[in-house]
């Protein structure tokens, strides 16, 4: 019992500057542990200065040691998928790790605070805002990215109810796992298709489709830190006992060697249980969700690569027992407006799904998202993370060749994709036609029939808009046409570079009582762009706006201008895929990664912040 007290009292101390304040309210609550919160000091300490750090080739022996010469890749040429991200970005790395076991992923760690080097860590990388990636070759320290894909063990806990993750899992592995009992899982469309991990959709706050969910969100969690005084520190903070020391947590966990049947968690959550309500307020002036709202960052959420997280506990959810989807479309923005106030104040179980097109994104996805659109039509989602890693490293070979055009590998799959026949359901086709603006909507169980009546009451004697409801074929296609919309933009940018200019994609939550939802550009903005493609999640009035730019146009002047009046209206930007390299932090995230890492040594650089080793007593 004494040995017990003395590793809390250790608890206590060595998360003083690890833990936020559990933001279950609108309000701060004082910190409380479960039963079995624990930290345990490692041992290991960052050297005191970089500037007698182990010679590369040294530290490159240690890690083939420790995880095998197969599991590291340190040729620039072959690890440049992991070192670049999904649209842009992507920086140098002394090497690319890929631990088998999260054993192995605590020894990676344990050498790289040895040797006092940079950790990048990184899952799916199918992040947008080049997050989990290196950023460039201005650190003061090597880099080492450690890829967790293979560490992809799942646990389900409480009879299904919750499960713990290990750090590679993905969402399309959840949702097959839950699927057998009936349940699912946080995120059960879009970004699950390219294999985005359960842990990475935690670290970055990540949203989704699904209006009843709000963003990816737990409290417990299993996670190494580096505390102020450069010492390395696991903590268990998951509210299961997994030992009294932290190589005998990692074994235990590793092996799923734990109860997983009544399982209390104390005050912690392991979902966002306040989301719903908020989204209801339809006349609040603040964003129902986005990125760096304090109220959402909780050690590894919203940590963005700050800690090392080596699981998670989160909350499934019952699977709908009927689901009906209806096509809108509408030429009045007002028209969708009342839409989403009716839908979400008088309906007794909110929607499933509420996805916004506009006419130009839906042709757009059309053509240039096509071959997306027919590899998970009839390949399914389970090989789309292989094939994009493929693609990589073909397009990485092939534009080493100056007289070749770059991203080859886009060009042979649109030149291809012209041979299949027409793939969007006739009734579809006629509603982009007719309509500028889209929506697909799902409802589910007792609200089908009142959500029939409303678009009914909406539509029946309209000018402006109608719906219809849609059979199974042209629901799976209406969604997957959705899903392709994002890399159709990246697409089109890349077949026709030669005549616009470059991509701006930006991320925006709008406040919740935002009738004027439809973005008006003056002239000097709206001169400088050729294409404005928007969708997004309409019901939780976040909206993914990527801008063709005409050839010409300064990217960073055009955006400092869009964003400049975002903020006069009131959005918060980014909205569910954290700031990365590519947004500025505002203070209260930066003091978050400021304690989650005081020694800057997890992704530094991230939010636009310094990249240099710091010391924590001068910045906190």
């Amino acid at each position: 019992m004494n040995k017990a007290n003395n590793i809390m009292e250790t608890a206590n101390e060595e998360t003083e500057h690890t833990c936020q304040h559990s933001p279950h309210d609108e309000h701060v609550n004082e910190e409380k542990y479960c039963e079995h919160d624990i930290a345990f000091d490692s041992g290991i300490q960052q050297p005191k200065s970089t500037d007698s750090r182990v010679r590369d080739e040294e530290i490159l022996r240690a890690f083939e040691h420790k995880i095998g010469v197969h599991n590291i890749s340190s040729n620039p040429t072959r690890n440049r998928h992991y070192r670049k991200g999904w649209r842009s970005g992507g920086g140098e790395a002394l090497a690319v790790l890929f631990p088998q076991s999260i054993i192995d992923l605590w020894e990676s760690i344990k050498i790289c605070v040895e040797h006092n080097v940079i950790i990048v860590m990184q899952a799916a990388n199918t992040g947008l805002t080049e997050g989990s990636t290196p950023s460039g070759s201005d650190y003061d320290r090597p880099v080492i990215v450690i890829n967790t894909l293979a560490i992809d063990d799942l646990f389900l806990v409480n009879d299904g109810e919750q499960v713990v993750s290990l750090p590679g899992a993905t969402l399309h592995k959840l949702e097959e796992k839950l699927a057998e009992i009936q349940r699912a899982p946080h995120s059960v469309i879009g970004s699950s298709c390219l294999g985005a991990s359960i842990v990475g959709g935690i670290s970055n706050n990540s949203g989704g489709a699904l209006v009843k969910r709000g963003p990816a969100y737990t409290e417990l969690s299993v996670f190494a830190k580096i505390n102020k005084e450069g010492r390395l520190i696991l903590v268990n903070h998951l509210g299961i006992d997994l030992g009294d020391n932290a190589e005998t947590v990692i074994k235990n966990l590793s092996d799923g060697n734990f109860d997983k049947e009544s399982l209390a968690q104390g005050t912690r959550k392991a979902s966002d249980h306040l989301y719903e309500a908020r989204i209801r307020d339809v006349d609040a002036t603040t964003p129902s969700r986005f990125n760096a709202d304090p109220r959402r960052l909780y050690e590894a959420s919203g940590c963005a690569g700050k800690i090392a997280v080596f699981a998670v506990r989160v909350d499934s959810h019952p699977i709908a027992k009927q689901e009906a989807s209806f096509y809108i479309g509408t030429n009045d923005p007002n028209d969708l407006y009342t839409l989403r106030r009716r839908f979400l104040t008088e309906l007794d179980t909110l929607p499933e799904v509420g996805e916004y097109m506009h006419r130009e994104i839906f042709d757009i996805s059309e053509k240039y998202g096509k071959d997306t659109f027919l590899s998970v039509l009839l390949l399914g989602t389970r090989r789309l993370p292989k094939m994009f890693a493929m693609k990589s490293r073909v397009d990485g070979f092939f534009n080493r060749f100056d007289f070749l055009p770059k991203y080859i590998s886009d060009r042979v799959m649109q030149f291809g994709s012209r041979f299949f026949p027409k793939h969007l359901p006739k009734r579809m086709v006629e509603y982009r036609d007719k309509y500028e603006h889209h929506m697909i909507l799902k409802l589910s169980d007792t609200t089908i029939q009142k959500g029939r009546e409303i678009l009914k009451e909406c539509f029946d004697h309209s000018t402006s808009g109608g719906f219809f409801e849609c059979d199974a074929d042209e629901a799976k296609k209406a969604y997957l046409h959705r899903f392709a919309a994002a890399g159709a933009a990246v697409r089109y940018q890349t077949m026709h570079d030669k005549s616009v200019g470059d991509i701006l994609s930006l991320d925006i939550a709008l406040p919740r009582n935002e009738r004027n939802w439809v973005e008006e550009f003056p002239e000097d903005i709206e001169s400088q762009l050729e294409k404005k493609l928007y969708y997004g999640h309409f019901f939780c009035h976040v909206f993914h706006q990527d801008y063709i730019l005409k050839k010409g146009a300064d990217a960073l002047e055009v955006k400092r201008k869009m964003l400049a009046q975002l903020d006069e209206r009131g959005a918060r930007y980014p909205a569910e895929h954290n700031v990365g390299h590519l947004y500025k932090a505002d203070d209260p995230l930066k003091n978050f990664y400021r304690q989650l890492d005081p020694t800057n040594s997890f992704n530094p650089g991230v939010g636009k912040m310094e990249k240099t080793q710091r010391n924590c007593d001068c910045c906190l």
